[in-house]
C-alpha cells in the first residue's frame, strides 16, 4: 500500500506536466503535433480571413458613407472615398418625407415579433415532444419536419396564397406571419438542444412529481436558452427581410413592410442613392442591434444544438 500511494502522486504530475506542455504549445500557436505554424501559412490564413471580412461588411460600410454624405460631395468619384468629408443625416429625413419609411418598419417589427414569439414557443414543444417523449409515429414526425427543409418555399407558395384566400386573411399582416409562424430548421435546432441534455436530471425530477410540463419549463427550457436565442434570431432575420411572400399577400399600401415600401418606391428617389443608400441602412440597423444584444446566447446556443455526428 505505501508503495502505491508513492507512485500515485508522480502519475499525477505526469498528467499536470503534460497538460502544461501541451496547453504552452497551443498558447504558443504551435499545431496538435507540436509543430511551430510556418510563418507563411499563418499570414495566409489571416490574408483570408481579412478578404472574408472585406466582403461581409464592405457593402454595408460603402451603404452606410454614402448615407452620411452630403449633396455637395461627389459619390461617383475615383478613387472612391470612404469616409465622408460632409457628415449629413438629412438624407434619413428625406427618405422620411418620401415615403412612411417609420410606418413601414413598424410593420416589419410587427411581423418579425409575432414570426419570433410562435418560433421560440412552437419549436420548443415539438423539439421538446420530439426529443423527451416516447410514442408512436416520433421517428415518422421527425423525418417530415427534415422533409419539410427540402421543399422551396417558391413551390408551395401559390397554395399558401390560395389558403389565406379562402381563410380571408389576404392582405392582412396576420396571413404574413402564418406561413412561417414555425420552421422545420428551428424544430430541429430545439429536438437537437432537448436531447443532448443528460436524462438524469429530468429523471430526478420525475420521481419527485413533476408532470411532462413541469419538467419542460423549470428544467428543460431554462437549459437551452442559447438555443433559443438562435431561433428568436433567424426568426427575426427571416421575417423582417422577408420580400417575396409579404409583397404576394399585400396590396394595401398602409400595410407594406419595410423591404416591399423600399423596393415599391424605390423609383421615385432612384435618381438620389444618398436616399437609397439611407433607407438600405435603416432596414439593416434593426438586426445588427438584435445580434449585438444576442451574440453571447448565439454563439452558445450554436454549440447546444449542433447535430452530432
Amino acid at each position: 500500500m505505501s508503495i502505491r500511494t508513492r507512485q500515485q502522486p508522480d502519475r499525477r504530475d505526469g498528467r499536470e506536466r503534460d497538460g502544461r506542455e501541451h496547453g504552452g504549445r497551443e498558447r504558443d500557436g504551435r499545431e496538435h503535433s507540436g509543430r511551430r505554424m510556418p510563418r507563411w501559412q499563418l499570414l495566409f490564413r489571416y490574408l483570408l480571413l481579412l478578404a472574408v471580412l472585406a466582403l461581409t461588411i464592405g457593402p454595408f460600410l460603402w451603404q452606410l458613407s454614402t448615407s452620411l454624405k452630403g449633396p455637395g460631395e461627389d459619390i461617383y468619384r475615383y478613387p472612391p472615398s470612404l469616409v465622408p468629408h460632409e457628415v449629413t443625416l438629412g438624407n434619413y429625413a428625406g427618405v422620411a418625407q418620401i415615403i412612411p419609411v417609420w410606418d413601414f418598419a413598424l410593420n416589419s417589427l410587427k411581423v418579425a415579433l409575432a414570426n419570433v414569439l410562435t418560433n421560440c414557443a412552437g419549436a420548443a414543444l415539438a423539439g421538446y415532444a420530439l426529443a423527451r417523449m416516447r410514442f408512436r409515429g416520433r421517428r415518422a414526425a421527425l423525418v417530415v419536419f427534415i422533409m419539410a427543409m427540402l421543399v422551396p418555399v417558391e413551390s408551395i407558395m401559390i397554395a399558401q396564397f390560395v389558403t389565406m384566400r379562402e381563410l380571408q386573411l389576404n392582405n392582412t399582416l396576420l396571413g404574413v406571419v402564418l406561413p412561417g409562424c414555425i420552421g422545420a430548421m428551428n424544430v430541429l435546432l430545439m429536438r437537437n438542444a432537448f436531447a443532448a441534455l443528460p436524462y438524469e436530471v429530468e429523471e430526478a425530477a420525475y420521481v419527485d412529481g413533476a408532470n411532462a410540463w413541469q419538467r419542460f419549463v423549470r428544467i428543460a427550457l431554462p437549459s437551452v436558452r442559447g438555443t433559443l436565442a438562435v431561433v428568436a434570431i433567424f426568426a427575426f432575420m427571416g421575417a423582417w427581410d422577408d420580400f417575396l411572400w409579404p409583397l404576394i399577400v399585400l396590396s394595401d399600401q398602409s400595410k407594406f413592410t419595410l423591404t416591399i415600401g423600399l423596393n415599391f418606391l424605390h423609383g421615385t428617389f432612384a435618381d438620389n442613392q444618398r436616399l437609397v443608400a439611407a433607407g438600405t441602412v435603416i432596414a439593416v440597423l434593426p438586426l445588427i442591434v438584435l445580434f449585438a444584444c444576442l451574440q453571447r446566447s448565439f454563439f452558445r446556443g450554436v454549440g447546444e444544438g449542433a447535430v452530432k455526428g
